[in-house]
C-alpha cells in the first residue's frame, strides 16, 4: 500500500476536522501543522510516498 499526496492530504484534513470538532483550542496547532505538512508535500513530494 503506499500513500502518495493526493491520499495524505485528504486523509489529514479529515483528521483535522475530527479534532477540531472533539477540540476545538487546538484550532491554531492543528491548522499551523496541517500548512506545514502540505507545504513540505509540495516542496518534496517524494516525502508523499
Amino acid at each position: 500500500m503506499t500513500f502518495t499526496a493526493i491520499t495524505i492530504g485528504p486523509l489529514i484534513a479529515l483528521i483535522a476536522g475530527i479534532l477540531i470538532l472533539v477540540m476545538p483550542r487546538l484550532l491554531n496547532y492543528i491548522v499551523a501543522i496541517y500548512l506545514i505538512l502540505v507545504g513540505l508535500l509540495g516542496l518534496f513530494p517524494q516525502l508523499g510516498g
